[in-house]
């Protein structure tokens, strides 16, 4: 469980569509860009990320009304979970959960990548999927 202190300056709010007004959405802040997300990728890209922030979704009203996955179809799947260790955004006990839960073909890490492994550590990101496009395609 993360806890409300977890989320730093992030804003949540209910979206102005009257009709939903259960619908929540979320921005996140300076603070938690900085702190969690972004915490060891280039200034460069943090600061381009503070632009660009627009409010997200939970996606909660739309998971609870979808379908659950089967063996037939997601379970034939081939699963490969990158962990990006040093990501704050995502509890290690949570990420063990998913591996736990719905199992994966193979688990590989990132030493030193953030949540935005893609720009903390673009290059090994980049080799752990030519590693799984020769391995299981």
């Amino acid at each position: 469980m993360i806890s409300a202190d977890h989320w730093l300056d992030t804003q949540f709010a209910p979206y102005n569509d009257s009709s939903k007004s259960s619908l929540m959405s979320f921005l996140f802040g300076p603070k938690f860009l900085t702190s969690i997300l972004y915490q060891l990728s280039p200034i460069e890209d943090l600061e381009l990320a503070k632009l660009l922030i627009r409010p997200g979704s939970l996606f909660l009203d739309d998971l609870s009304k979808s379908n659950n996955f089967t063996s037939e179809g997601y379970g034939k799947v081939n699963r490969v979970y990158i962990i990006c260790e040093e990501d704050e955004g995502m509890p290690k006990e949570f990420l063990q959960w998913m591996i736990d839960n719905y199992p994966v073909k193979h688990v590989m890490k990132i030493k030193g990548a953030d949540h935005m492994g893609m720009l903390s550590k673009p290059q090994e990101l980049c080799d752990c999927l030519l590693e799984i496009a020769q391995r299981f395609a």
